[in-house]
């Protein structure tokens, strides 16, 4: 787990009893029912492409099942930890099931742009913290706050996914938009995946191979972490939003 500068990362340590209840499988009846909004899609496809528009909200989840096969892949999550007097953090994180990965560095997941590469020669990471590979995060102490994470204020940028069907591993992407104001709004609006085990795929890419000559812009995979700042005022949503419950 990263270290935290200082900062109280009360809603970054999660009760057995909680963690139990953000497991894969115990979302699984939530995935079919997702799963069944989905068209079929040709059996001959080598890219399955799902449009889809997803907004998760304060302390929402979104469980994504690329291949529509009824097991979890991923979770998009938003926690709210409301400002107390020791403080409080809000954020979006990417959580993966066991043997699967998120591109990025440094637990942060990358924002990728259009045509941005994803397979073999990228690097992905795991398991970097309890809730999951930091998308955005902004926290607040009693000393100050800071913020960090890629994907403040961006529309429509790409996750990159490494996931497992079978036992062999497959290349995908989820193509995200998310707004930080008096709260923070994710709107996922599609996802798509390489049929053919270990075969890159380009981020947006809906049909034919990766190298088909769609223009790859990286800049995405590069957008530095937010620079460190007060946020003493920034407690996202707090009037909105409810506390996850502990048992």
């Amino acid at each position: 787990m990263r270290k935290s500068h200082g900062r109280s990362r009360t809603a970054s340590r999660l009760s057995a009893s909680l963690d139990q209840r953000l497991n894969f499988y115990a979302l699984a009846a939530s995935a079919a029912g997702v799963s069944l909004l989905a068209l079929a899609q040709p059996s001959e496809a080598k890219i399955v492409y799902t449009k889809t528009h997803q907004v998760i909200g304060t302390n929402g989840i979104y469980p994504l099942d690329l291949n529509h096969d009824g097991t979890i892949d991923f979770i998009i999550q938003e926690r709210l930890q409301p400002n107390t007097g020791n403080g409080g953090s809000s954020g979006v994180w990417a959580k993966e099931a066991f043997g699967n990965a998120v591109q990025g560095d440094g637990g942060l997941a990358s924002a990728l742009s259009k045509g941005a590469l994803i397979g073999p020669q990228q690097r992905f990471i795991s398991s970097e913290g309890s809730l999951g590979e930091v998308m955005v995060e902004f926290w607040s102490t009693p000393d100050g706050g800071g913020s960090t994470g890629r994907w403040a204020n961006l529309s429509n940028r790409y996750l990159g996914l490494r996931f497992r069907i079978g036992g062999k591993v497959h290349y995908g992407w989820a193509r995200l938009s998310v707004e930080v104001g008096n709260g923070i709004v994710t709107t996922m609006t599609g996802y798509a995946y390489e049929t053919t085990p270990n075969k890159a795929i380009r981020a947006g890419q809906t049909q034919g191979p990766a190298d088909d000559g769609m223009s790859p812009d990286l800049t995405g995979a590069g957008i530095p972490s937010l620079e460190r700042k007060t946020l003493g005022q920034l407690a996202l949503g707090t009037r909105q939003a409810s506390l996850w419950r502990r048992p």
